[in-house]
């Protein structure tokens, strides 16, 4: 999934390609420590090359396999990303410019004559992924004193509703000292 700047003709290049999850897993960083599964990964781009840069659009369709963060049951997360990237030579990097800013999100650099879009889609594929997933918004969790799924049994254990964080001090009650 590499593109070579200077086999880019003037009007474009169409790509598509398909990838395995166990591509995915073994691009990150990390390695496969990511906590979650991700599926067949069919992706497509159109690079343009204007002037020395590099414009990429494209489409990924995935699904992730991640733990819902409550009830702890596996659930698929339908993955569909569109992106736009303007890749600069490296050469062109102000080394000064410090702030990153909304507008620079769909600026990246290259380095050499290769772009590797895998990186890109890696990147794009983890940017979807939820700090704390959930299998569906009303997701009841597990029982606090019993540990049972609360989205398919119930339980007879009463949860003590806590309005606030100081309402533990209610009845707190001190001696006067005289």
């Amino acid at each position: 999934m590499q593109i070579n700047i200077s086999n880019i003709p003037e009007e474009g290049l169409n790509l598509r390609f398909s990838k395995g999850g166990n591509w995915f897993h073994q691009s990150l960083p990390m390695g496969d420590d990511s906590g979650f599964c991700v599926r067949n990964i069919d992706a497509q781009c159109f690079a343009e090359k204007i002037l020395k840069n590099v414009s990429i659009k494209g489409r990924i369709e995935t699904g992730i396999e991640l733990e819902c963060c409550r009830c702890l049951e596996k659930f698929d997360l339908p993955v569909e990303i569109e992106f736009k990237y303007v890749l600069m030579p490296a050469d062109d990097l102000k080394k000064d410019d410090l702030e990153l800013t909304y507008k620079d999100l769909e600026y990246g650099y290259y380095e050499g004559d290769i772009i590797d879009l895998g990186q890109i889609v890696v990147e794009q594929i983890l940017l979807q992924v939820p700090v704390k997933p959930l299998c569906n918004a009303f997701c009841k969790g597990l029982c606090s004193v019993c540990g049972i799924n609360l989205n398919i049994e119930k339980c007879n254990h009463e949860t003590q509703q806590i309005s606030s964080s100081f309402a533990a001090l209610k009845n707190f009650k001190t001696k006067r000292e005289r």
